[in-house]
């Protein structure tokens, strides 16, 4: 699957429930927590994967420099990443001044460009955290929101029912005693006619 990228992320709109106080298609909400999910483990692990290529390339300027005689002193091991670190030191007999310069700026070169990638690695990683929680927040606007007008449409439609149930019992309490005086009327009417 391929990574998220921040206009997938800023854009990213998603559907309706199928009822409204449901808020949005939890589906599609969950596939897209895992999308964002898989982006920053992949990150996560591309940032791993340098740091080793880190460890690994130290290591690998300390071999030479000792190869080279040019081992600096255990309080230096810390900041291999300055030119300067290897490039004052003289050659190594039988070596040309120009083959340690070379050597010394091919060092400095890729340490120079894996702190680079390292650090490039981290930005990105922090802007797609600062942005998939930007966009949670935003969902979460949305979702209370909705949450809130439906809501309010929930109480408009209950107070509205509530008003047709009172007028009904109303007309039924009406209709009732209407009913009542009329059979009552027809009732005299029959006695009346009984006794003539």
């Amino acid at each position: 699957m391929a990574q998220l990228t921040e206009h997938d992320v800023v854009n990213m709109r998603f559907n309706d429930a199928k009822r409204a106080e449901d808020g949005f298609d939890k589906d599609q909400v969950d596939f897209f927590l895992d999308e964002v999910a898989e982006t920053i483990a992949a990150l996560t692990k591309d940032k791993q994967e340098l740091e080793a290529e880190l460890q690994t390339a130290k290591a690998r300027v300390t071999e030479l420099e000792n190869q080279l005689g040019l081992a600096q002193p255990e309080a230096d091991q810390h900041a291999p990443s300055e030119a300067a670190s290897t490039a004052s030191f003289a050659p190594v007999k039988g070596e040309s001044p120009d083959q340690a310069q070379s050597a010394t700026s091919m060092l400095s070169l890729a340490q120079r460009l894996h702190d680079e990638h390292v650090a490039n690695g981290r930005a990105e990683e922090d802007r797609i955290i600062t942005e998939a929680n930007a966009e949670s927040t935003r969902i979460i606007t949305e979702a209370e929101d909705i949450h809130n007008r439906t809501l309010t449409k929930l109480e408009e439609e209950r107070s509205l029912l509530e008003r047709k149930i009172s007028e009904l019992r109303e007309f039924e309490r009406d209709y009732r005693t209407r009913l009542r005086s009329y059979l009552e009327s027809l009732l005299q009417n029959v006695e009346s006619q009984n006794q003539q």
